[in-house]
């Protein structure tokens, strides 16, 4: 059995942490916003102005950060039973498409200044005194955001730690671009721009790739489906899994499994062999949210869904059609009760009898019923068993 490992926290727990961190992002924004736009106007810097103004419009996305944390951790309901994880997922992809379009925006601005061969006057030493302490603040806000990102399993605060590392990245830019227009070497800027840009559009590709394919319900790597498999066969009474079915849902994962135990126990064990085994698939699995396990009496792996297939009789039917084969057989009219498997295509009938007769007798029973019910093409084997007795209660001896 595996060791057990750290439960996660519950939906609340996370949804407060991650807005915590989204509001304290958010409150560096506005800071650092307010304070580049202010000095970029006393020194007629328009690049610290523009990166200022950048720092305002990431108040927004850190809006839509919070509204989407709020209703995407937010418990299963009638119309969305497996959750609102796709609210995350759906955010992640927006906000991938946003830092494409920033990297586009910035490309598209840098060669235009290029080709225009745009002069850049000397910011002075305050501008670029700010653009550091900027330049340091963004990239902490993205390293923090990024921690509690990979804690909380949140891609959609992992695309924001992101972004905000798109913004410090920015800043390097604009920081460069000062310096560079302090010494006369202006195209500096725009050639650190353009390298900046393809960084940012491929963090933004990648948060896109891996929004789609939870989006499309991508399975879970093959190592990961196979350390189930082998979870699940280490329970005792499980004799085989297949179909093994995986997908993700907001950084949490959704399962199907079938599970094949011995044709002949009852019921009630079965169902409790697959809850032993969803037990250890979440001990040794923390994200996952969900478990839907069939139990199987026989392997039927390969062999498609069985509700795509003429079936057999259930039990009204099988009991009418014996009573009208086995009218008149002792066996039948004075059985107790009847138990009926359902394996490899046919039926197999068990009667409890008050008693059961000598072995001769009961070999001969068994195949007269079975001559009888011979015309029945859905019969298999038939066995007879003695019903347990009424126990004797006895005094005590004391």
């Amino acid at each position: 059995m595996d060791s057990p490992v750290e439960a996660p926290m519950d939906r609340t727990a996370q949804r407060r942490q991650a807005q915590r961190v989204t509001l304290i992002g958010a409150a560096l924004d506005t800071l650092l916003g307010i304070a580049k736009v202010a000095v970029g106007m006393m020194v007629g810097s328009a690049a610290l102005i523009a990166d200022g103004i950048h720092s305002f419009s990431d108040l927004v996305t850190d809006g839509f950060v919070l509204a989407a944390t709020h209703f995407g951790q937010q418990a299963p309901d009638s119309d969305h039973p497996y959750g609102h994880g796709r609210i995350e997922t759906l955010a992640t992809l927006w906000l991938g498409g946003i830092l494409i379009f920033v990297a586009g925006g910035i490309a598209w601005a840098s060669v235009a200044r290029l080709v225009a061969g745009t002069p850049i006057g000397a910011p002075g030493l305050l501008a670029i005194a700010l653009a550091v302490v900027a330049l340091f603040g963004k990239e902490w806000c993205f390293r923090y955001t990024l921690t509690a990102a990979r804690r909380l399993k949140s891609r959609l605060l992992e695309a924001n730690a992101w972004h905000s590392r798109s913004d410090a990245l920015s800043t390097l830019v604009v920081l460069i671009g000062l310096i560079g227009a302090q010494f006369g070497a202006g195209w500096l800027d725009a050639v650190a721009a353009i390298l900046v840009a393809v960084l940012v559009g491929k963090i933004g590709g990648e948060l896109l790739w891996e929004a789609g394919q939870e989006l499309v319900d991508t399975a879970l790597s093959d190592d990961i489906q196979q350390h189930m498999r082998k979870v699940a066969l280490h329970v005792p009474g499980v004799r085989g899994v297949h179909d093994v079915r995986t997908r993700t849902i907001g950084g949490q994962v959704l399962l199907d499994l079938h599970l094949v135990v011995a044709p002949r126990i009852s019921v009630s064990e079965g169902h409790e062999i697959g809850n032993e085994v969803s037990r250890r698939l979440r001990n040794a699995f923390p994200d996952l949210a969900d478990v839907t396990f069939h139990i199987d009496p026989e392997d039927d792996e390969g062999q498609g869904d069985p509700s795509r297939f003429p079936g057999l009789p259930l039990r009204d039917t099988v009991e009418r059609e014996l009573m009208s084969a086995w009218a008149g057989q002792p066996e039948w009219e004075n059985h107790l009760h009847l138990n009926l498997h359902y394996l490899d295509q046919r039926i197999d009938i068990t009667l409890y009898l008050p008693g059961i007769p000598a072995e001769c007798s009961a070999e001969r029973s068994i195949a007269t019923l079975q001559r009888r019910a011979a015309h029945l093409p859905w019969l298999g084997q038939i066995s007879l068993w003695q019903a347990p007795q009424k126990p004797t209660c006895y005094p005590d001896s004391d």
